[in-house]
């Protein structure tokens, strides 16, 4: 199929569904799938990023989720995204977490997206797939919890490589520091002289770049110390 026929195809099936998905919350994408390109955005989501649908359709893949998406986040959900629509599955859809922004120096904003397939061509594959995405801070329904896991879930991976750097015993150590616990208490606890706890806390606070108990806390949540 050349590309002509392709996208008359394409905006032949987006006829039918786009005053559906303008009346719908959120903001509504579609993808082709054989690129992976923006075909269609609700207005309100243009709007939002201060782009038109041709500008929008004139981008690639790699560009539009360098521009708008956390990579750190895609590197996770991408992969499960790819393996859903290779199942080819109608009947289901698969809801995911990502972080997104309007500006290349935004701030970057939580949002809820589930995605199915919409349209298969002539041999049954996969064709469009439309995702609808919501900002958490919209969703009434979530709560303070589910947003403090993803800011924990967030803080996990920034900071594993820190993290990776402590010893058992700093480990340890930092669960009791978290629990705030003296060093004297440490030392009794675990039969070590308090001197040598103050080196570990030294070694510690060095190692993760910290000088709060907060930050120490911070730490000790994310990675399931307390």
């Amino acid at each position: 199929m050349t590309d002509h026929k392709f996208l008359a195809l394409i905006d032949a099936i987006l006829k039918k569904h786009i005053p559906t998905f303008e009346s719908m919350p959120g903001t509504v994408i579609v993808h082709e799938l054989r690129s992976w390109h923006v075909v269609y955005m609700t207005e309100n989501g243009r709007n939002q990023l201060g782009i038109t649908l041709d500008e929008l359709r004139a981008m690639d893949n790699e560009e539009y989720h360098r521009r708008y998406f956390n990579p750190d986040d895609a590197a996770d959900y991408v992969p499960k995204l790819a393996a859903f629509i290779a199942e080819n599955n109608a009947d289901d859809s698969i809801t995911y977490f990502q972080q997104v922004r309007t500006t290349a120096e935004g701030k970057w904003n939580w949002h809820m997206a589930a995605t199915r397939i919409l349209a298969r061509d002539d041999k049954g594959l996969p064709l469009l797939c439309v995702t609808t995405a919501a900002p958490i801070d919209a969703m009434h329904h979530m709560s303070a919890k589910a947003e403090r896991l993803l800011e924990e879930n967030n803080f996990l991976r920034q900071n594993l490589p820190a993290f990776s750097r402590l010893g058992k015993r700093e480990k340890e150590i930092l669960r009791l520091m978290a629990r705030g616990k003296s060093s004297n208490e440490i030392a009794e606890q675990l039969f070590i002289s308090s001197a040598t706890v103050d080196t570990h806390r030294r070694n510690i606070r060095t190692k993760l770049g910290v000088n709060t108990h907060f930050e120490l806390s911070q730490y000790a949540r994310a990675f399931d110390l307390i």
